[in-house]
């Protein structure tokens, strides 16, 4: 057995990842600026949101590992790391998951149906 091969499937982990999420998203349509560190930002949609992060339109190829900071509307900039980049979207992690009651203001705000979470 060959203890010293590190190589294994990237391709198969990473689409297990994407798909294993620690909390749920709820698909929106909210518009925002993406900002990669180091550039200039770029406006961008943002197309599903959860409490660990996000998925956003992006002409602009990112690269798994760098940070970006996402501006929603009137609010601060989110800190994030980008996990994935394919076709014209990226997914991104918060540095610091989102509040529930930040998020459900969000969700109200943009997606319009009311619900709240009892805190």
């Amino acid at each position: 057995m060959n203890t010293t091969n590190t190589e294994w499937n990237v391709g198969t982990y990473g689409q297990a990842a994407f798909e294993d999420r620690c909390a749920p998203r709820q698909r929106v349509n909210i518009p925002a600026v993406l900002r990669p560190s180091g550039e200039r930002g770029f406006n961008t949609v943002v197309v599903d949101l959860a409490l660990a992060g996000f998925c956003a339109n992006s002409v602009h190829r990112m690269y798994p590992g760098n940070r970006c900071w996402l501006s929603l509307p009137n609010m601060e900039s989110l800190l994030a790391e980008v996990v994935w980049w394919d076709s014209g979207r990226v997914g991104c992690a918060f540095d610091k998951l989102l509040s529930p009651i930040v998020h459900d203001n969000i969700l109200v705000r943009f997606r319009g149906d009311g619900v709240f979470r009892n805190v």
